[in-house]
């Protein structure tokens, strides 16, 4: 945030997954240095999963005091604005239809988008500073590779994702890139399309 001049949205360790300063197999002071929580997403997890064990008991248990209200997340807002007709405003994830400008048209973004019965509109941004859209395209690119590898059943492009993440680069040699990559497919090569 000092660095490029904007405030970071994302929490501490999804942030440090994007970029290639802050979670360094040789530098585990970074770790505590920037407070970096990385076993706060198992933990959140375990749990969520703890509570809807005892939100099934319950709920098995005494249906008579079964009760709900609306929560902070999306889906219910958004069906309701549709239905209505009453506007709802989100943040989407949405494919970057020139809504942001100087990132690629390929890319899935994140923009203000405004709900109502003619669906999710997404809004206009224009371009990012260019030192937010530089952090953000060195991310985009690997992802759309990796969209392309699944498309066209060609693992080059696959390897060639890898080798483009900011992170992976700033921690691995190329061969051992590849290596990893050869894992990854050998470990969870059923569950991905056919890759030649």
């Amino acid at each position: 945030m000092v660095r490029f001049g904007h405030y970071i949205t994302e929490s501490s360790e999804h942030n440090a997954e994007y970029t290639p300063w802050f979670i360094k197999s040789q530098r585990p002071d970074l770790i505590d240095h920037f407070h970096i929580p990385l076993d706060e997403y198992p933990l959140r997890c375990q749990r969520q999963i703890a509570g809807w064990e005892r939100q099934r008991a319950e709920l098995l248990g005494d249906e008579s005091g079964i009760t709900h209200s609306c929560s902070s997340e999306f889906g219910a807002g958004i069906m309701q604005a549709m239905e209505s007709d009453e506007p709802f405003r989100i943040a989407g994830n949405v494919m970057n239809t020139g809504l942001i400008t100087n990132l690629p048209k390929k890319a899935c973004v994140e923009v203000p988008c405004l709900v109502d019965r003619n669906g999710v509109q997404p809004c206009f941004v224009g371009d990012l500073p260019e030192q937010c859209a530089a952090l953000n395209r060195s991310n985009i690119n690997p992802q759309i590779l990796t969209v392309e590898a699944l498309l066209s059943g060609r693992k080059d492009l696959v390897y060639q994702a890898a080798l483009l993440d900011p992170h992976t680069s700033a921690e691995l040699a190329i061969d051992d890139t590849i290596a990893l990559c050869d894992e990854l497919f050998a470990a969870h090569g059923d569950w991905l399309p056919r890759l030649r």
